[in-house]
């Protein structure tokens, strides 16, 4: 199997221009490298890709603030046989 997850705290600044970069190599390129930390990984989206996209605000009588989150998720299907070829290769 194998994932890459993260959360942090940054600016919007800096998740604008993270998105950007994705979106260039969906655009320019056969593969995606995510990079977080030393932590990277690359991925080869094919067509078709499902995109999900979520807006979400949690807020409860009593709260002085709401929980507002954006969701986006790319998922698509690529040909693999073994445990191995379906396997996301995290490098560190």
């Amino acid at each position: 199997m194998g994932e890459l997850e993260t959360e942090e705290q940054t600016t919007r600044a800096e998740i604008a221009n993270y998105l950007r970069d994705v979106a260039d190599q969906l655009d320019d390129s056969e593969n995606v490298r995510l990079e977080i930390g030393e932590t990277t990984v690359e991925m080869t989206p094919t067509d078709p890709i499902t995109f999900k996209l979520e807006g979400e605000s949690d807020w409860s009588d009593g709260d002085t603030e709401a929980k507002q989150s954006i969701e986006f998720e790319l998922v698509w299907r690529r040909a693999a046989t073994t445990p191995s070829e379906g396997r996301l290769q995290v490098e560190e």
